[in-house]
């Protein structure tokens, strides 16, 4: 599986963020990010962005963190 569950499950861990609070910020089943999480399973493209969204509402540092982490280099020369 892909790099996002790896770095999720990093973020929400230094962030204390719980895979439940981030799937009812994202209003879906927490059996989703659970699968994202233990790698499972990939978030699509425009799930990623909802979960930025919602790791900005739930703690701002965390969203900035999995975008830092998941886009690494591909940012840095912005």
């Amino acid at each position: 599986m892909g790099k996002a569950g790896k770095v999720l499950r990093q973020v929400l861990d230094e962030y204390e963020v719980s895979q439940y609070s981030l799937a009812a910020a994202l209003n879906i089943e927490r059996n989703s990010v659970y699968r994202w999480v233990n790698e499972k399973s990939d978030p699509s493209g425009e799930t990623i962005l909802d979960l930025v969204r919602a790791l900005k509402t739930l703690q701002p540092e965390a969203a900035k963190a999995f975008v830092e982490r998941y886009l690494g280099e591909e940012i840095s020369d912005l």
